[in-house]
């Protein structure tokens, strides 16, 4: 694990235009009465800069950086894929009926930016910006497994099937966005830059799919049935609070279905 290195290099204007694509998205979410949902993206974009220039830095010395500022670039970072990751979890748990178009625009602008940024670019000194692993991972894996372990043991203990967690969906969601945004460096060219072999691209793909957002997702999900169980998305007390279990039950019954979908339907 010591060898596993999570290596970016991008143009500046990838920057000034992910930048732009964030103000886009924080607005539509806006538009469409997601406040909550900008607010914890907000939250945990703070959360990822403290982690990543607090922790990954400052303690465990594990960044670098050439043709940048680390502190400017790393509150980019962090706020950009921090806001990104985590609105877009919130909105997959709270099964928005707008789902796939989030999805989508989130997906398609990983994939895009990057290239658009090599095609427009000045040309110029690249921004390379990496990280090690091998320091912090197994504090990253113990997070991970104390989070799903405790949901494996209330499931086991849980003789309602109701009020049961639902693994697989908290599970994918973890993966499939940490994944999206991987897939979407890789593709782009920023994550594979500098790296020779193949192995070693899609081992930092796979190893951060499976662990980094992944590790959080009982502890949001979590945080997500106390919030929704008292409060609406738009910042307001629900007419009829229910309790944790409640709520639980009610997201279980819950199903992702665009407003096309339900129009046909009805």
């Amino acid at each position: 694990m010591d060898d596993i290195i999570a290596r970016r290099q991008f143009d500046p204007l990838y920057i000034w235009l992910d930048i732009a694509f964030l103000v886009l998205l924080i607005s539509a979410l806006l538009w469409k009465k997601k406040y909550m949902t900008v607010l914890v993206g907000i939250f945990f974009g703070i959360v990822y800069f403290a982690v990543d220039y607090g922790l990954f830095h400052l303690v465990f010395h594990a960044r670098s950086i050439t043709g940048g500022d680390l502190f400017w670039v790393l509150l980019w970072m962090s706020m950009s894929y921090g806001f990104t990751n985590f609105a877009w979890i919130w909105l997959w748990l709270s099964k928005d009926k707008h789902l796939l178009e989030w999805s989508l625009a989130i997906l398609f602008w990983w994939l895009c930016c990057p290239m658009l940024a090599a095609t427009f670019g000045g040309g110029g000194e690249p921004v390379v910006i990496q990280r090690t692993t091998g320091s912090y991972h197994g504090w990253m894996a113990l997070i991970l497994f104390v989070g799903y372990v405790a949901v494996i043991g209330w499931n086991l203990f849980q003789k309602e099937k109701t009020l049961r967690v639902n693994i697989l969906w908290i599970l994918a969601i973890g993966i499939l966005v940490q994944f999206g945004w991987e897939a979407g460096l890789l593709l782009g060219g920023i994550r594979s830059a500098g790296f020779e072999q193949f192995s070693d691209k899609i081992l930092t793909l796979v190893t951060n799919s499976l662990l980094e957002t992944n590790l959080g997702m009982p502890y949001i999900y979590l945080i997500f049935l106390a919030y929704s169980a008292k409060f609406t998305e738009t910042l307001e007390r629900r007419k009829q609070p229910l309790t944790l279990l409640e709520r639980l039950r009610e997201n279980n019954a819950e199903r992702v279905k665009s407003e096309e979908c339900s129009e046909y339907l009805a």
